[in-house]
């Protein structure tokens, strides 16, 4: 059945791709691998923070449908691949899952469709890999017989006020023809549209606007450490410094990063960089400082436990918010994680509250779920907000009777400590 978009991949990125596609009126069908989020979507079910059940409903009733079976992608005009590009078990880059869509694609790949990838990964990408893959397994030819272009996602989950509509996107073509049909396809669903030199400039911009962030998230992690140690109170710090109206952009410390994008593009930067010979220097401390920071906050609870006379072993600590951001339900690569083993290394007995997540796991185990959170920090020897969840109301935790570390900046009392 011919259609306009074909999306591979029906996750945090692909989901809302192809409602917006929807919305603007494209014909659009969804190809995913895992058939229990085909099957949710079919049943009018999202799995994504920001498709709302009612809008996977409206998918629907404007025509989309997604499957498990790639044959849908030989109908469709364009074709835009969606997949997570991640890190292995050894904390290298995983394009496992973009090789394999790839292949699916190149399988059933017709004259005269455009190809986009919007997954994140190294620069050279698109030109070294993504085009051999497709040319050989098509027999087709790039710019001649098909069009292949790259354009990074901007998605960032919970984000109201930047939607993909408004939020400008880069898009890049292997031949200024098929920037050409990159440009006209994306026209169509945002307000403007960055035309970059080439893919690998549009893969670097990609790796850049994130490794900015982990870079400066460091830089403030450190300086916390410092005022830590000097006595001197970090959040009055960067308000104080966030006052100044040009040349400084805040950053807020806290126990790590986390997210699909934060802790995973500096290593795809990284890894090809030392491929290249070069060395970032500014990566592997940053990489370092993030590394320190579950640590530094479960030494900081076993403080405040050891001064109300109570070890860490033995203790009841209650984590508030284990997800890599406030009010979403994602939880990939959340410091959460790491805080939870250490505390249980130590021997603390650790439960969590979140409204966001029905069960979370650590290093296989599952922790307690805690539903009331009044009557949880009643009965825990220790609280520790790790997401400032808008759902926290910073008095009910300055009245908790249980000792409180905030590691958010977000309330203060007589019993809360902060980072």
């Amino acid at each position: 059945m011919a259609c306009d978009l074909a999306v591979v991949g029906l996750g945090y990125i692909g989901l809302p791709l192809a409602q917006r596609a929807c919305a603007v009126g494209l014909s659009t069908v969804g190809y995913d691998v895992s058939a229990p989020v085909v099957e949710g979507l079919a049943a009018g079910s999202s799995h994504v923070d920001d498709v709302s059940d009612g809008e996977v409903a409206a998918m629907g009733a404007a025509g989309f449908r997604a499957t498990t079976d790639p044959s849908v992608l030989a109908g469709a005009g364009t074709i835009v691949v969606c997949v997570p590009t991640g890190l292995s078990a050894a904390g290298d880059p995983d394009l496992d899952s973009l090789r394999a869509a790839i292949a699916d694609v190149a399988a059933q790949l017709r004259p005269g469709t455009l190809v986009v990838v919007e997954s994140t990964s190294h620069p050279g990408t698109t030109e070294e890999i993504v085009r051999p893959a497709l040319e050989r397994g098509s027999g087709l030819t790039v710019g001649e017989d098909f069009h292949l272009a790259y354009s990074p996602e901007r998605i960032d989950p919970g984000n109201s006020s930047f939607t993909m509509s408004n939020t400008p996107r880069v898009v890049s073509g292997c031949t200024p023809l098929c920037a050409k049909h990159a440009v006209a396809f994306y026209g169509r669903l945002v307000d403007t549209v960055v035309v970059a030199r080439g893919t690998r400039e549009a893969e670097m911009a990609k790796l850049l606007e994130n490794t900015y962030r982990y870079v400066n998230i460091a830089l403030v992690d450190e300086v916390a450490l410092f005022c830590d140690k000097m006595g001197i109170d970090i959040w009055d710090v960067l308000h104080c410094a966030a006052t100044k109206p040009f040349g400084f952009t805040a950053f807020s410390p806290g126990a790590g990063v986390g997210g699909h994008c934060i802790p995973v593009d500096p290593r795809y930067l990284a890894v090809k960089a030392e491929s290249e010979g070069f060395s970032f220097d500014m990566l592997s401390a940053a990489r370092q400082v993030l590394g320190r920071m579950p640590r530094h906050v479960v030494q900081r609870v076993a403080g405040l436990l050891e001064a109300q006379g109570r070890p860490l072993r033995g203790a009841r600590v209650l984590l508030l918010g284990v997800t890599y951001k406030p009010d979403i339900a994602d939880t990939r690569e959340s410091p959460a994680f790491a805080v939870a083993a250490l505390l249980r290394a130590g021997g603390a007995h650790v439960s969590y509250h979140d409204p966001y997540v029905p069960s979370f796991d650590c290093e296989g185990t599952p922790l307690s779920r805690r539903a009331d959170l009044a009557g949880a920090l009643a009965d825990s020897d220790l609280a520790l907000l790790l997401q400032d969840h808008s759902c926290y109301d910073p008095t009910l935790l300055a009245r908790a009777q249980c000792p409180v570390l905030d590691t958010r900046g977000r309330t203060a009392g007589v019993r809360v400590t902060r980072l």
